[in-house]
Protein backbone atom coordinates (compact mmCIF):
# COMPACT_ATOMS: atom_id res chain seq x y z
CA UNK A 1 0.00 0.00 0.00
CA UNK A 2 3.01 2.35 0.34
CA UNK A 3 4.29 2.24 -2.77
CA UNK A 4 0.59 2.96 -4.12
CA UNK A 5 0.51 6.25 -1.71
CA UNK A 6 3.86 6.72 -3.26
CA UNK A 7 2.98 6.90 -6.69
CA UNK A 8 -0.12 8.81 -6.18
CA UNK A 9 1.89 11.47 -4.79
CA UNK A 10 3.51 11.58 -8.15
CA UNK A 11 3.11 15.38 -10.14
CA UNK A 12 2.97 12.78 -13.14
CA UNK A 13 0.13 10.65 -11.76
CA UNK A 14 -2.83 11.83 -13.62
CA UNK A 15 -0.93 12.21 -17.08
CA UNK A 16 -2.46 8.47 -17.56
CA UNK A 17 -5.90 9.30 -16.24
CA UNK A 18 -7.09 5.14 -16.45
CA UNK A 19 -4.37 3.77 -15.20
CA UNK A 20 -4.53 6.41 -12.20
CA UNK A 21 -8.02 5.96 -11.64
CA UNK A 22 -6.87 2.25 -11.83
CA UNK A 23 -4.50 2.37 -8.71
CA UNK A 24 -6.79 4.86 -6.68
CA UNK A 25 -9.36 1.74 -6.74
CA UNK A 26 -6.68 -0.61 -5.94
CA UNK A 27 -6.02 1.34 -2.66
CA UNK A 28 -8.75 2.37 -1.56
CA UNK A 29 -9.57 -1.20 -1.30
CA UNK A 30 -6.29 -2.23 0.44
CA UNK A 31 -7.47 0.89 2.40
CA UNK A 32 -11.23 -0.58 3.48
CA UNK A 33 -9.69 -4.03 4.12
CA UNK A 34 -7.04 -2.93 6.42
CA UNK A 35 -9.52 -0.83 8.28
CA UNK A 36 -11.19 -3.52 8.71
CA UNK A 37 -8.52 -5.58 10.11
CA UNK A 38 -7.66 -2.70 12.69
CA UNK A 39 -11.47 -2.34 13.76
CA UNK A 40 -11.53 -6.20 14.45
CA UNK A 41 -8.41 -5.69 16.22
CA UNK A 42 -9.58 -3.22 18.69
CA UNK A 43 -12.92 -5.09 19.06
CA UNK A 44 -10.99 -7.93 20.28
CA UNK A 45 -9.09 -6.08 22.88
CA UNK A 46 -11.92 -4.50 23.82
CA UNK A 47 -13.61 -7.68 24.39
CA UNK A 48 -10.68 -9.23 26.56
CA UNK A 49 -10.53 -6.24 29.05
CA UNK A 50 -14.06 -6.62 29.72
CA UNK A 51 -13.84 -10.00 30.51
CA UNK A 52 -11.06 -9.30 32.68
CA UNK A 53 -12.46 -6.86 34.41
CA UNK A 54 -15.53 -9.18 34.80
CA UNK A 55 -13.74 -11.85 36.12
CA UNK A 56 -11.44 -9.31 38.87
CA UNK A 57 -15.34 -7.79 39.55
CA UNK A 58 -16.60 -8.56 43.10
CA UNK A 59 -19.81 -7.27 42.89
CA UNK A 60 -22.14 -9.45 41.07
CA UNK A 61 -24.06 -6.31 39.60
CA UNK A 62 -21.11 -4.87 38.43
CA UNK A 63 -20.18 -8.51 36.81
CA UNK A 64 -23.29 -9.11 35.24
CA UNK A 65 -23.00 -5.82 33.64
CA UNK A 66 -19.52 -6.44 32.14
CA UNK A 67 -20.69 -9.87 30.69
CA UNK A 68 -23.60 -8.45 28.70
CA UNK A 69 -21.33 -5.89 27.47
CA UNK A 70 -19.22 -8.86 26.11
CA UNK A 71 -21.83 -10.57 24.77
CA UNK A 72 -23.27 -7.85 22.89
CA UNK A 73 -19.66 -6.74 21.58
CA UNK A 74 -18.86 -10.90 20.91
CA UNK A 75 -21.79 -10.44 18.42
CA UNK A 76 -20.81 -7.41 16.92
CA UNK A 77 -17.13 -8.99 16.37
CA UNK A 78 -19.25 -12.03 15.31
CA UNK A 79 -20.97 -10.24 12.29
CA UNK A 80 -17.92 -8.76 11.20
CA UNK A 81 -16.10 -12.05 10.83
CA UNK A 82 -19.09 -13.68 9.11
CA UNK A 83 -19.06 -10.55 6.34
CA UNK A 84 -14.97 -11.25 6.24
CA UNK A 85 -15.14 -15.14 5.58
CA UNK A 86 -18.35 -14.00 3.10
CA UNK A 87 -15.82 -11.48 1.44
CA UNK A 88 -12.81 -14.17 1.27
CA UNK A 89 -15.20 -16.27 -0.65
CA UNK A 90 -14.43 -14.05 -3.82
CA UNK A 91 -10.94 -14.45 -4.78
CA UNK A 92 -10.66 -15.31 -8.33
CA UNK A 93 -9.27 -12.16 -10.18
CA UNK A 94 -12.61 -11.30 -12.06
CA UNK A 95 -15.01 -11.91 -9.15
CA UNK A 96 -15.64 -8.59 -8.40
CA UNK A 97 -16.06 -7.29 -11.95
CA UNK A 98 -19.92 -7.20 -13.47
CA UNK A 99 -20.99 -10.13 -15.38
CA UNK A 100 -22.69 -11.04 -18.61
CA UNK A 101 -24.94 -13.76 -18.58
CA UNK A 102 -26.63 -15.86 -21.64
CA UNK A 103 -29.44 -17.95 -21.72
CA UNK A 104 -30.88 -20.44 -24.36
CA UNK A 105 -33.22 -22.67 -24.10
CA UNK A 106 -32.53 -26.42 -24.81
CA UNK A 107 -34.66 -28.48 -27.73
CA UNK A 108 -37.93 -28.84 -26.76
CA UNK A 109 -39.28 -25.62 -29.23
CA UNK A 110 -42.95 -24.03 -26.77
CA UNK A 111 -41.80 -25.58 -23.56
CA UNK A 112 -37.88 -25.03 -23.62
CA UNK A 113 -38.70 -21.46 -24.41
CA UNK A 114 -40.75 -20.90 -21.73
CA UNK A 115 -38.12 -22.62 -19.54
CA UNK A 116 -35.70 -19.90 -20.51
CA UNK A 117 -38.22 -16.86 -19.96
CA UNK A 118 -38.56 -17.85 -16.78
CA UNK A 119 -34.59 -17.94 -15.70
CA UNK A 120 -34.67 -14.62 -17.64
CA UNK A 121 -37.34 -13.07 -14.76
CA UNK A 122 -35.35 -14.77 -12.01
CA UNK A 123 -31.66 -13.68 -12.57
CA UNK A 124 -33.62 -10.30 -13.12
CA UNK A 125 -35.76 -10.50 -10.38
CA UNK A 126 -32.77 -11.51 -8.22
CA UNK A 127 -30.22 -8.44 -10.02
CA UNK A 128 -32.72 -5.98 -9.29
CA UNK A 129 -33.18 -7.11 -5.06
CA UNK A 130 -29.63 -6.72 -4.92
CA UNK A 131 -28.96 -3.48 -6.34
CA UNK A 132 -27.69 -4.44 -9.49
CA UNK A 133 -27.75 -2.37 -12.68
CA UNK A 134 -29.77 -5.08 -14.90
CA UNK A 135 -29.81 -4.07 -18.81
CA UNK A 136 -30.87 -6.48 -21.59
CA UNK A 137 -28.06 -6.29 -24.20
CA UNK A 138 -30.32 -8.74 -26.60
CA UNK A 139 -33.76 -10.40 -26.66
CA UNK A 140 -34.60 -12.65 -29.31
CA UNK A 141 -38.30 -13.65 -28.44
CA UNK A 142 -40.07 -17.00 -29.43
CA UNK A 143 -42.70 -17.64 -32.29
CA UNK A 144 -45.53 -18.30 -29.74
CA UNK A 145 -44.53 -17.92 -26.17
CA UNK A 146 -41.35 -17.62 -24.42
CA UNK A 147 -37.71 -16.67 -25.75
CA UNK A 148 -35.08 -18.09 -28.09
CA UNK A 149 -32.29 -16.20 -26.20
CA UNK A 150 -31.23 -13.80 -24.21
CA UNK A 151 -28.12 -11.26 -23.01
CA UNK A 152 -27.99 -9.07 -20.02
CA UNK A 153 -25.25 -7.55 -17.93
CA UNK A 154 -25.30 -7.16 -14.10
CA UNK A 155 -23.01 -3.91 -13.10
CA UNK A 156 -22.49 -3.78 -9.54
CA UNK A 157 -19.82 -5.39 -7.23
CA UNK A 158 -19.23 -8.52 -6.95
CA UNK A 159 -21.41 -9.62 -9.99
CA UNK A 160 -19.47 -12.06 -11.47
CA UNK A 161 -18.33 -13.39 -8.07
CA UNK A 162 -21.96 -14.25 -7.53
CA UNK A 163 -23.18 -15.19 -10.97
CA UNK A 164 -20.50 -17.37 -12.28
CA UNK A 165 -22.03 -20.64 -10.57
CA UNK A 166 -24.90 -20.12 -12.10
CA UNK A 167 -22.94 -21.41 -15.80
CA UNK A 168 -24.36 -24.85 -16.90
CA UNK A 169 -27.74 -26.59 -17.61
CA UNK A 170 -30.79 -26.41 -15.66
CA UNK A 171 -33.69 -28.57 -15.61
CA UNK A 172 -37.48 -28.03 -15.26
CA UNK A 173 -39.78 -30.50 -14.27
CA UNK A 174 -43.69 -29.63 -14.44
CA UNK A 175 -47.11 -29.95 -15.77
CA UNK A 176 -47.34 -28.02 -18.82
CA UNK A 177 -49.43 -25.50 -19.42
CA UNK A 178 -49.38 -25.77 -22.96
CA UNK A 179 -50.20 -29.48 -23.01
CA UNK A 180 -54.26 -29.65 -23.09
CA UNK A 181 -53.72 -33.38 -21.61
CA UNK A 182 -52.05 -31.98 -18.89
CA UNK A 183 -48.90 -34.15 -18.82
CA UNK A 184 -45.47 -33.87 -17.08
CA UNK A 185 -42.83 -32.60 -19.04
CA UNK A 186 -39.37 -31.88 -18.50
CA UNK A 187 -37.33 -29.19 -19.88
CA UNK A 188 -33.66 -27.55 -20.31
CA UNK A 189 -31.91 -24.47 -20.66
CA UNK A 190 -28.36 -23.66 -20.49
CA UNK A 191 -27.07 -20.11 -18.57
CA UNK A 192 -23.61 -18.88 -19.64
CA UNK A 193 -22.03 -16.55 -17.44
CA UNK A 194 -18.85 -14.28 -18.40
CA UNK A 195 -17.28 -11.47 -16.39
CA UNK A 196 -17.13 -8.09 -18.18
CA UNK A 197 -13.42 -7.56 -20.23
CA UNK A 198 -12.16 -4.87 -21.66
CA UNK A 199 -10.27 -4.13 -24.96
CA UNK A 200 -6.25 -3.95 -24.84
CA UNK A 201 -6.65 -5.16 -20.77
CA UNK A 202 -8.11 -8.46 -20.85
CA UNK A 203 -8.11 -9.22 -24.36
CA UNK A 204 -6.16 -7.37 -27.76
CA UNK A 205 -8.20 -7.56 -30.88
CA UNK A 206 -7.28 -6.84 -34.34
CA UNK A 207 -10.20 -4.63 -36.35
CA UNK A 208 -9.41 -6.06 -39.28
CA UNK A 209 -9.84 -9.61 -37.64
CA UNK A 210 -13.42 -8.51 -37.40
CA UNK A 211 -16.24 -8.88 -39.75
CA UNK A 212 -19.02 -6.67 -39.00
CA UNK A 213 -23.03 -7.33 -40.27
CA UNK A 214 -25.75 -5.64 -40.03
CA UNK A 215 -29.20 -6.43 -40.37
CA UNK A 216 -32.75 -6.06 -39.51
CA UNK A 217 -34.13 -6.34 -35.91
CA UNK A 218 -36.55 -9.25 -35.11
CA UNK A 219 -39.66 -8.97 -32.30
CA UNK A 220 -40.14 -6.25 -30.30
CA UNK A 221 -39.03 -3.42 -30.23
CA UNK A 222 -40.87 -0.25 -32.49
CA UNK A 223 -41.41 0.50 -36.38
CA UNK A 224 -38.20 1.64 -36.17
CA UNK A 225 -36.24 -1.39 -35.32
CA UNK A 226 -38.62 -3.21 -37.63
CA UNK A 227 -37.84 -1.09 -40.73
CA UNK A 228 -33.86 -0.38 -40.49
CA UNK A 229 -30.84 -2.56 -40.69
CA UNK A 230 -29.94 -1.68 -36.68
CA UNK A 231 -29.20 -5.04 -35.78
CA UNK A 232 -25.49 -5.56 -35.60
CA UNK A 233 -23.25 -9.20 -35.71
CA UNK A 234 -20.10 -8.99 -35.05
CA UNK A 235 -17.97 -12.11 -36.05
CA UNK A 236 -14.04 -12.64 -34.80
CA UNK A 237 -12.89 -14.43 -38.11
CA UNK A 238 -9.59 -16.55 -36.64
CA UNK A 239 -11.73 -18.16 -33.77
CA UNK A 240 -15.42 -17.97 -35.31
CA UNK A 241 -16.43 -16.34 -31.98
CA UNK A 242 -20.16 -14.43 -33.14
CA UNK A 243 -21.87 -11.52 -30.94
CA UNK A 244 -24.92 -10.18 -31.70
CA UNK A 245 -26.84 -7.17 -30.49
CA UNK A 246 -30.60 -6.18 -32.14
CA UNK A 247 -32.31 -3.96 -28.63
CA UNK A 248 -31.28 -1.06 -29.20
CA UNK A 249 -33.12 0.97 -31.58
CA UNK A 250 -29.51 2.53 -33.41
CA UNK A 251 -26.73 0.83 -34.99
CA UNK A 252 -24.30 2.44 -33.18
CA UNK A 253 -25.43 1.26 -30.02
CA UNK A 254 -26.32 -2.19 -31.00
CA UNK A 255 -22.39 -2.94 -32.31
CA UNK A 256 -21.03 -1.02 -29.11
CA UNK A 257 -22.74 -3.55 -27.32
CA UNK A 258 -22.52 -6.88 -29.49
CA UNK A 259 -18.18 -5.78 -29.43
CA UNK A 260 -18.99 -5.96 -25.20
CA UNK A 261 -20.47 -9.34 -26.00
CA UNK A 262 -17.37 -10.28 -27.89
CA UNK A 263 -14.56 -9.18 -26.02
CA UNK A 264 -16.09 -10.95 -22.40
CA UNK A 265 -16.01 -14.98 -24.51
CA UNK A 266 -12.61 -13.76 -26.32
CA UNK A 267 -11.39 -13.48 -22.71
CA UNK A 268 -13.09 -16.12 -21.19
CA UNK A 269 -11.85 -18.57 -24.16
CA UNK A 270 -8.35 -17.32 -23.13
CA UNK A 271 -8.93 -18.10 -19.82
CA UNK A 272 -10.11 -21.60 -19.96
CA UNK A 273 -7.28 -22.45 -22.45
CA UNK A 274 -5.17 -21.29 -19.39
CA UNK A 275 -6.88 -23.35 -16.56
CA UNK A 276 -6.80 -26.17 -18.87
CA UNK A 277 -3.00 -26.30 -19.32
CA UNK A 278 -2.66 -25.53 -15.28
CA UNK A 279 -4.83 -28.68 -14.78
CA UNK A 280 -2.44 -30.81 -17.24
CA UNK A 281 0.15 -29.48 -15.44
CA UNK A 282 -1.34 -30.58 -12.12
CA UNK A 283 -2.10 -33.88 -13.56
CA UNK A 284 -6.06 -33.14 -12.76
CA UNK A 285 -8.81 -33.96 -14.66
CA UNK A 286 -11.91 -31.93 -13.71
CA UNK A 287 -15.46 -31.82 -15.10
CA UNK A 288 -16.60 -29.64 -17.70
CA UNK A 289 -19.38 -27.18 -16.36
CA UNK A 290 -21.03 -26.35 -19.40
CA UNK A 291 -23.19 -29.14 -20.79
CA UNK A 292 -23.61 -30.41 -17.47
CA UNK A 293 -26.82 -30.35 -15.39
CA UNK A 294 -26.09 -28.50 -12.11
CA UNK A 295 -29.73 -27.69 -10.77
CA UNK A 296 -32.85 -29.32 -11.29
CA UNK A 297 -36.72 -27.12 -10.44
CA UNK A 298 -39.05 -29.24 -10.28
CA UNK A 299 -42.72 -28.43 -9.77
CA UNK A 300 -44.50 -31.28 -10.10
CA UNK A 301 -45.21 -34.03 -8.38
CA UNK A 302 -43.42 -32.01 -5.40
CA UNK A 303 -41.72 -28.65 -4.94
CA UNK A 304 -38.37 -28.98 -5.07
CA UNK A 305 -35.07 -26.80 -6.04
CA UNK A 306 -31.88 -29.05 -5.69
CA UNK A 307 -28.37 -28.12 -6.76
CA UNK A 308 -26.77 -31.28 -7.64
CA UNK A 309 -22.77 -29.92 -6.88
CA UNK A 310 -23.62 -28.87 -3.26
CA UNK A 311 -26.47 -30.86 -2.46
CA UNK A 312 -28.55 -27.54 -1.31
CA UNK A 313 -32.06 -28.13 -1.44
CA UNK A 314 -34.98 -25.30 -1.18
CA UNK A 315 -38.84 -26.31 -1.08
CA UNK A 316 -40.35 -22.71 -1.78
CA UNK A 317 -39.99 -23.15 -5.48
CA UNK A 318 -42.15 -19.60 -5.85
CA UNK A 319 -39.30 -18.02 -4.07
CA UNK A 320 -36.77 -19.25 -6.11
CA UNK A 321 -38.25 -18.16 -9.01
CA UNK A 322 -38.77 -14.91 -7.43
CA UNK A 323 -34.65 -14.40 -7.53
CA UNK A 324 -34.28 -15.65 -4.20
CA UNK A 325 -30.95 -17.16 -5.04
CA UNK A 326 -28.55 -16.14 -2.64
CA UNK A 327 -28.64 -19.78 -0.71
CA UNK A 328 -27.35 -21.63 -3.81
CA UNK A 329 -24.84 -18.59 -4.92
CA UNK A 330 -23.41 -18.44 -1.91
CA UNK A 331 -23.42 -22.26 -0.79
CA UNK A 332 -21.50 -22.68 -4.35
CA UNK A 333 -18.99 -20.12 -3.54
CA UNK A 334 -18.02 -22.23 -0.48
CA UNK A 335 -17.95 -25.68 -2.31
CA UNK A 336 -16.10 -23.85 -4.95
CA UNK A 337 -13.46 -22.34 -1.85
CA UNK A 338 -12.84 -25.79 -0.38
CA UNK A 339 -12.71 -27.72 -4.13
CA UNK A 340 -10.01 -25.35 -4.64
CA UNK A 341 -8.33 -26.63 -1.35
CA UNK A 342 -9.38 -30.15 -2.00
CA UNK A 343 -11.77 -30.52 1.07
CA UNK A 344 -14.64 -30.45 -0.33
CA UNK A 345 -17.93 -33.42 -0.80
CA UNK A 346 -19.89 -32.90 -4.29
CA UNK A 347 -23.62 -33.22 -4.14
CA UNK A 348 -25.52 -36.07 -4.94
CA UNK A 349 -25.86 -36.74 -8.48
CA UNK A 350 -28.85 -37.37 -10.76
CA UNK A 351 -28.74 -39.06 -14.32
Amino acid sequence: MAVLEKEASDPNFWDSPEEAQRLMQELGQLKEKLGEYEQLAEQLEELEALLQLAQEESHDNDSQELLEEARILNNKIERLLEKKERSMLFQGSYDKKNAIVSIHPGAGGLEAQDWAEMLLRMYTRWGEKRGYEVEILDLLPGDEAGIKSATLTFKGEKAYGYLQSERGVHRLVRISPFDTGGRRHTSFASVDVLPEAEVGIDVAIDPDELRIDTFRARGAGGQHVNTTDSAVRITHLPTGIVAQCQNERSQHSNKERAMHILVARMADISRQKHQEELNALRGEQKEIAWGSQIRSYTFHPYSLVKDHRTGVEVGNIISVMDGEIDLFLEAFLRYNANLQTGTTTKGDKED
